[in-house]
């Protein structure tokens, strides 16, 4: 490293680093020396609505009926990622989603798992409530703090 000014190949390589992992933000610290490379996320909106064809037609009894044209407040009511992985709606594969939207779950049950450096986490509900919309599908890429579940 260079004591007169920052090392501008350390920060290529940072940046290459977050590229290459999907990673949001690194931080490495050598001595007093801090670096931290971030990339900028973007803000997700979502606006849960059912297909019209889908609306006329009845659903199975296995798929989660969405309300058609519901505006989801994702500012106070979803849940969101505390990791970067991918999330899981069941257990393993062929095993019943942990929820569906409509069910009505308690504070401390499992919404999804996150697999997280071939880890994985459960995500518990932060509160009690009914499952207004999933937001995630099974075996989806999230990132830290992207919405996942929506609880009212």
């Amino acid at each position: 490293m260079k004591k007169s000014g920052i090392d501008q190949q350390l920060i290529r390589d940072l940046a290459a680093i977050l590229d290459e992992t999907k990673l949001t933000e690194i931080e490495v610290e050598e001595g007093d020396l801090k670096i931290r490379v971030a990339r900028q996320v973007q803000a997700v909106q979502a606006t849960v609505a059912a297909p019209v064809a889908a609306a006329a037609a009845p659903a199975p009894a296995a798929a989660p009926a969405a309300p058609a044209e519901a505006k989801v407040d994702l500012s106070k009511n979803a849940v969101p990622s505390p990791m970067v992985g991918t999330a899981y709606r069941s257990a393993s594969p062929g095993a019943p989603a942990f929820i569906e939207v409509g069910q009505s779950v308690a504070k401390g049950q499992t919404l999804l798992i996150i697999e997280a450096m071939k880890t994985m986490n459960q995500i518990p509900a932060p509160r009690a409530g009914v499952v207004t919309a999933i937001l995630v599908e099974d075996a989806q890429p999230v990132e830290f703090g992207e919405p996942l579940v929506v609880i009212e």
